[in-house]
């Protein structure tokens, strides 16, 4: 995979999750946006697999 396929990877899931995630939304109106943020790199499903695509591209 090749760093173009892993950005447009990334962006897929992005546009496809996170857009109108109900999740994110919640947390940031809870708690603000860096728990809302937190939430998404270090619990999320999605944001797991952003943050393994984003290891690709180092």
């Amino acid at each position: 995979m090749d760093r173009r396929q892993a950005v447009d990877k990334v962006d897929e899931l992005i546009d496809t999750y996170c857009r109108d995630c109900l999740l994110k939304a919640y947390f940031r109106k809870e708690y603000g946006k860096a728990r809302a943020h937190r939430f998404c790199i270090k619990e999320c499903t999605v944001g797991e697999e952003i943050r393994h695509y984003g290891e690709k591209l180092q």
